[in-house]
């Protein structure tokens, strides 16, 4: 048995005792049964002492252990950040260079459509020019053909 047993095993002595009237809570104990759970004490505290020496002993490599093992973990966070701030940088960067492409794609594109739209409008003035040209002979011919024929001389 442990010393937190033995000293359970007292109390349930003393709540076990019979009590004396008249005396303020004093009771009557197995006094013999006492004395053994008393050298029971005794005897296991030696052990208690040594496991406690033990676990102190053990608690500053303990410390130490944990010390160590805090400060890797915090160089590889450390590093892991330096990883993902280049990462970021990275990415920021790609993506600098991404919105300059599309910028220039989109201005290209409305250069390339503005030439377009020039060239489309230039072969419909073209068109219309010879069309108004073209307009112009119909109505001379349609009016030479309505126009009194003079008599043909033979």
């Amino acid at each position: 048995m442990n010393v937190e047993e033995l000293l359970d095993q007292i109390d349930d002595m003393l709540d076990k005792a019979m009590s004396i009237p008249l005396t303020g809570g004093k009771c009557l104990v197995d006094a013999e049964a006492l004395r053994d759970t008393l050298d029971a004490i005794r005897a296991n505290l030696p052990a208690e002492i040594r496991n406690a020496k033990a676990i102190v002993a053990d608690r500053a490599e303990i410390v130490e252990e944990a010390k160590k093992e805090a400060e890797q973990i915090v160089r590889r966070a450390e590093e892991r950040a330096r990883v993902m701030i280049a990462e970021e940088e990275v990415t920021k960067q790609a993506q600098q260079q991404a919105h300059e492409m599309l910028n220039q794609a989109q201005l290209k594109a409305r250069e390339m459509r503005k030439g377009a739209m020039d060239f489309a409008e230039d072969i419909l003035n073209r068109t219309e020019e010879v069309l108004v040209g073209n307009v112009g002979e119909i109505r001379k011919v349609r009016s030479a053909i309505r126009a009194p024929k003079a008599p043909i001389e033979e």
